[in-house]
């Protein structure tokens, strides 16, 4: 499954990014393959809110579509 299709107020386990440039900028707001994260919100045709601690992060939804997450 695709962050992009994480259900509103789930949470979820970050499995894979493919892009290198993407996961170290990822990994610079504390966000890497491993990380739970919750899915606080999706905005129609725009950003994936995921939150991470007291931490809130936009994903847009292209580079949502690319990560990799599960349930947990």
């Amino acid at each position: 499954m695709t962050l992009d299709n994480a259900k509103v107020g789930s949470y979820i386990r970050i499995v894979s990014i493919p892009d290198e440039v993407i996961r170290a900028q990822a990994i610079r707001l504390g966000i890497g393959e491993g990380s739970l994260v919750c899915c606080m919100e999706k905005l129609p045709s725009g950003p994936v809110i995921i939150k991470n601690g007291f931490q809130e992060i936009a994903v847009g939804r292209q580079l949502a579509k690319s990560i990799e997450v599960k349930v947990s």
